[in-house]
């Protein structure tokens, strides 16, 4: 007689939303962001059952977009296919460079039903791979370091995404070598460490004769690694885990394809194979730390003004006296995320999120929110610090709601001007609305004067300031650090022109140091 538990089970169906939240749990993710709506409701439903956390977001721009600029696309041609594509796109998200990856379903597969006995899950995506240089490539670099006049670390993002922090503080420490942190770099080495030369920074890319790249791009954010910005016989070291990077836009005199972590040991180890050190006292150290002195005289100055409404330097400095050395840093915005990177400091690997290398606003708080999940979960009582230009927080100020809903430990620094780069105060604008209509005469970086954005925070049931002096902001700044029940959102005015400091630039003569 047949077994009639064996037909059922043989019978048993399954629907594809559940074969996508298994596919996923397989592949060890803990959380999943969407928006909900059909059929990425039933995925939702799915992936929670298992025990996967579902996080509601709210703004939906760019889906169709992602395609474009991911590692991996593709469409599963079947529910059964479904496992292997998305065990393809983790593996391809983590391995080498990191990046995102894109798996568009079909709508209709998330509601079909197909027989259990026909789906196999693959495993969980081995960890990725440890690469390392070429050996006869670490020992020219090495050279090229020891007989540097004038070196330069730049650490960027790819450094901390490899966890290279331990091997590369020992490059700094050992050697005495100056570094710079792009922002996505720092906290690799703390920015408080007597090594940092981020407060030289301009003078550090200008005079340095060799600079090694620790996972940081020429791109706009280091000026393309042309001059004048760099001498025009500037050596370059490039390290990175991505082939396709290296030689864009500058050809370096040494490349080190691999793992950061991995390639930043074997310069250790060559390098410890002779006794050297670049001199503390040298001319080049001497001229970083007296511009690092001057710019930081400037920037304390800017801060101690008493005048109101207070100016970009005056804010950072008193969030920073504040801020918890563990926090997480996100940042979003024009001179907001630009002044700020170079006040906030960052003592952490991997604890500071902003626009990065397309300058992309809106992003912020999606980070924030993500950022928060993980902290609430495994680091409770750890903050996050969300600073946003009050345009930036604009692009996706609803996300507010999301992260009342999920009560996460998340504090909002809007940093308001009235505009983008530069905006009006109330008396101009009422003066300028006299003449005209606003389509006509108002500024196209001008936003409405004096917006109460807190008062998005309170609608959703969090805590809400509006802020116009120094005192005004340590108090409420304190109060949200002391309240963990609740997010907060504190909107700090400043002077609606208020800018960065001056910034002086020389021509590459070494003569001008």
């Amino acid at each position: 007689m047949p077994d009639s538990n064996f037909a059922e089970r043989s019978e048993e169906q399954v629907s594809g939303a559940k074969v996508i939240a298994q596919a996923l749990k397989t592949q060890d993710v803990e959380y999943i962001f969407g928006i909900v709506g059909i059929p990425v409701t039933e995925i939702a439903i799915a992936a929670q059952q298992l025990g996967i956390k579902y996080i509601g977001m709210r703004n939906e721009q760019a889906v169709e977009a992602c395609r474009l600029y991911t590692k991996f696309s593709a469409r599963p041609s079947s529910i059964e296919a479904i496992p292997f594509v998305i065990e393809k796109a983790v593996r391809t998200s983590i391995y080498g460079r990191p990046g995102a990856c894109y798996v568009d379903i079909p709508a209709d597969f998330v509601n079909l039903q197909v027989n259990v006995n026909s789906l196999k899950y693959t495993e969980c995506c081995m960890s990725p791979p440890i690469s390392m240089a070429e050996t006869s490539a670490v020992r020219m670099a090495a050279s090229v370091i020891r007989n540097a006049k004038q070196p330069l670390l730049i650490i960027g993002k790819g450094a901390a995404y490899a966890h290279a922090e331990e091997n590369i503080k020992k490059l700094v420490e050992q050697y005495k070598l100056p570094f710079l942190p792009t922002p996505m770099g720092k906290g690799v080495v703390p920015d408080n460490h007597p090594n940092c030369v981020g407060a030289a920074r301009s003078r550090a890319l200008q005079f340095a004769d060799v600079i090694v790249l620790f996972g940081a791009r020429l791109n706009w954010i280091l000026h393309f690694g042309l001059p004048p910005r760099y001498q025009p016989d500037v050596k370059f070291i490039q390290v990175d885990i991505c082939a396709e990077e290296l030689g864009n836009n500058v050809k370096p005199t040494v490349t080190l394809l691999g793992d950061i972590s991995a390639v930043s040991k074997q310069l250790l180890e060559e390098l410890d194979k002779t006794s050297w050190e670049y001199p503390p006292e040298s001319k080049w150290w001497k001229t970083l730390r007296e511009k690092m002195k001057s710019n930081e005289a400037a920037s304390k100055e800017l801060a101690s003004k008493k005048s109101l409404p207070m100016n970009y330097y005056t804010v950072f400095y008193h969030v920073q006296e504040q801020l918890p050395r563990d926090c997480f840093v996100v940042s979003e915005g024009a001179n907001t995320m630009d002044i700020g990177r170079t006040v906030l400091q960052n003592y952490l690997p991997r604890h500071r999120l902003d626009a990065g290398t397309f300058g992309t606003m809106g992003v912020g708080l999606g980070f924030a929110i993500a950022a928060a999940m993980v902290a609430k979960d495994r680091h409770p009582g750890q903050r996050v610090i969300c600073v946003e230009g009050d345009s930036a927080f604009g692009f996706s100020g609803m996300e507010v709601e999301t992260i009342c809903r999920y009560n996460l430990p998340i504090i909002l620094l809007v940093v308001n001007n009235n505009g983008i780069y530069q905006g009006f105060d109330m008396d101009a604008w009422k003066e300028t609305l006299k003449f005209q209509d606003p389509t006509a005469v108002v500024p196209p970086m001008c936003l409405l004067p004096n917006s109460h954005y807190e008062q998005i925070m309170t609608a959703f049931g969090g805590k809400g300031y509006f802020v116009e002096t120094p005192e005004e902001l340590q108090k409420s700044l304190r109060q949200s650090l002391a309240d963990t029940s609740k997010p907060s959102l504190i909107n700090i005015m400043i002077e609606p022109q208020a800018t960065r400091k001056a910034q002086d630039f020389h021509w590459l003569t070494r003569s001008n140091m």
